[in-house]
């Protein structure tokens, strides 16, 4: 019996993916006879096919899928014959859903695309054939549809074919097998057609049945990515996770990273079962022969062939969430089990799901491909996704809300900071400090255009340099003549601004000074950005809060006028929103309050974090 296979079915709207696999499913014989029953009971209800059993709802499990006729939700099920044993992955056609569409991908050993034959390659089929093969699956059926529709036209087959072997040469899927079929009357799905004379391959249940795995056996050097540390006793230290490449025995020298240890394997076991071996694709517990310091997301790997390590990288990139992809704001990274605060620096270009054309882009939308360049907070131990699934796929995670936002594949690891080293000085931060005689701080005044910010940045300034302290104000509209006169108002633009900023501030507070910055930074994960940029204590947020109207009522430039009018786009709090604080370590409400008595809780904060005093 072959190995077991992982595949997925996927395609445009209505190209029936739920109904071939619910033919599957009842050609092999999967289906009990009180479900049967039940799916009889659904169809009248919900189905599409008269008083013909609706072979779709069998994989459509979602009230909403039912009552639409379409898949939302990626579906998986488990069937097998004599030859295999298999596990499909129904794959949702809306584009609002291509999300999903990538998370079946991402395990699949082979990919189903279906085509209407009626309808040809549309955009979604281009789109998800381009995930397909970013996601690294090489072993891909045509599945021609709905060819009753057609009679049976070798001629409208053969051009949705050779139109498709085109394309899929273009992304490297040299070896697509294409299959005339009807889902809904099961020809050529399980058994040859007498409707296809002309055709001479296999059915798909036989593809699928001879189709090689994409898991190798066994593939040397080991790659064993650590996914929990098991302590159930003082007496007993495992390493647990899943063998992402090679083979291990008792005895194996191996090398952890990024710590670079050494040490021997003493023990593998699968389950509670000591073993021999275990190769790619077991999930064991190893215990060494050393006492080392281990954690989750460190890598165990063959000592005499360790895994690159980087911490900036080229790496295609799907984007999943509703709110646009920006760069230079920091999101979360995981890559295997490791989670690390990562940038997109840069997107190298948009690619077209149609055309594949490269088309330049500032930010990301939902659905969105695109190569980009990454920065990590620290090197990693990876392989390219081409090489090793497991140790070169990886998510970007929203720091505020935990949504996984972004699902990409690291393709190189950038070099033009292998030759750059952080020097380190003889006269450090805490050295500048007490040369001042003063901690270090960042006060970082926010709050909306007029808020009153500069104004309580510049009283602060003149207080604590009248009491002999070293300081200095980075102030919005001032930077921005200077060294952000390059930026705009657009959300990429203002994410760059608060990133140099914040940069500009950490390298004051290195320097011992105390850096007020007055910007009205919107969002909050610039902010939240910036405050990892600082040891815990050293960054101070103060929230201006100040309302809507009085900042309007009090307006002398007449900008809030002007942005109500339309002239000034992407004005904060007008047509650009502004994401209040959710813990600053200050809120101060100005209404009522002269600039003065607001001064003394900020002064206040900085004696409670022994900044100074009268």
């Amino acid at each position: 019996m072959n190995g077991r296979l992982r595949f997925l079915t996927c395609g445009s709207v209505d190209d029936g993916k739920s109904t071939l696999i619910g033919r599957l499913l009842f050609d092999t014989k999967q289906i009990f006879d009180d479900q049967f029953q039940a799916l009889e009971k659904d169809s009248a209800r919900f189905g599409t096919q008269g008083a013909a059993p609706d072979l779709a709802l069998l994989v459509d499990g979602l009230q909403a899928e039912r009552e639409q006729g379409i898949t939302i939700d990626v579906a998986y099920r488990f069937f097998a014959t004599p030859e295999r044993a298999f596990i499909v992955a129904d794959t949702p056609g809306h584009e609002q859903y291509t999300r999903n569409m990538a998370t079946g991908a991402s395990t699949a050993d082979a990919a189903v695309v279906l085509v209407d034959a009626r309808k040809g390659l549309l955009t979604q089929t281009r789109r998800h054939t381009r995930i397909v093969a970013l996601m690294g699956v090489r072993q891909v059926v045509l599945a021609v549809n709905k060819m009753d529709l057609m009679d049976w036209s070798e001629s409208a087959f053969r051009a949705i074919a050779d139109e498709y072997a085109a394309f899929a040469q273009e992304l490297g899927l040299t070896a697509v097998q294409s299959i005339p079929l009807s889902a809904l009357t099961g020809d050529n799905l399980t058994q040859s057609s007498t409707h296809t004379p002309w055709y001479g391959g296999p059915t798909l249940l036989q593809w699928l049945e001879n189709v090689p795995a994409g898991l190798e056996e066994a593939t040397p050097p080991l790659r064993l990515p650590v996914q929990l540390v098991l302590r159930p006793h003082a007496e007993f230290r495992g390493y647990c996770g899943r063998i992402a490449q090679g083979t291990l025995r008792p005895g194996d020298a191996v090398r952890v990273l990024p710590s670079g240890v050494s040490s021997t394997v003493q023990q593998i076991f699968v389950g509670e079962q000591a073993q021999a071996q275990a190769q790619t694709g077991e999930s064991v517990c190893i215990t060494l022969a050393d006492e080392r310091d281990i954690s989750r997301g460190d890598v165990l790997c063959a000592v005499d062939a360790p895994l690159e390590m980087a911490e900036q990288f080229h790496a295609h990139l799907l984007w999943l969430h509703e709110q646009a992809l920006i760069p230079g704001r920091p999101y979360w990274l995981q890559l295997h089990h490791r989670t690390v605060s990562a940038t997109v620096s840069s997107i190298r270009h948009r690619i077209d799901p149609n055309s594949g054309a490269e088309l330049a882009a500032r930010e990301l939308q939902m659905n969105d491909i695109a190569e980009v360049h990454l920065n990590l907070d620290r090197p990693l131990p990876f392989a390219p996704y081409a090489e090793n699934r497991p140790l070169g796929a990886f998510i970007l995670i929203d720091r505020l809300s935990n949504a996984t936002v972004g699902a990409g594949m690291l393709d190189f690891a950038l070099r033009r900071d292998h030759n750059l080293h952080w020097q380190q000085l003889s006269v450090n931060k805490a050295a500048r400090a007490a040369l001042k005689h003063q901690p270090p701080r960042c006060v970082w005044f926010t709050g909306l255009s007029g808020s009153g910010k500069s104004t309580l940045a510049n009283l602060l300034e003149k207080r604590l340099h009248a009491q002999g302290h070293h300081t200095y104000v980075l102030d919005g509209d001032n930077v921005r003549h200077g060294l952000n006169r390059d930026l705009g108002f657009a959300e990429a633009d203002r994410a760059e601004n608060i990133r140099r900023v914040a940069e500009v501030a950490r390298l004051m507070v290195d320097a011992g000074l105390i850096v007020l910055v007055s910007f009205i930074s919107p969002y909050r994960a610039e902010r939240e950005f910036a405050r990892s940029l600082f040891t815990p204590g050293e960054f101070l947020e103060v929230f201006v809060d100040t309302p809507l109207e009085e900042c309007e009522r009090r307006d002398p430039k007449g900008i809030y006028a002007r942005a109500r009018a339309g002239q000034i786009p992407n004005f904060t709090g007008i047509s650009s929103p502004y994401e209040l604080p959710l813990t600053p370590e200050l809120r101060l409400s100005t209404p009522g309050s002269s600039p003065e008595a607001l001064l003394e809780p900020v002064l206040e904060l900085l004696q409670s974090n022994g900044q100074c005093g009268e």
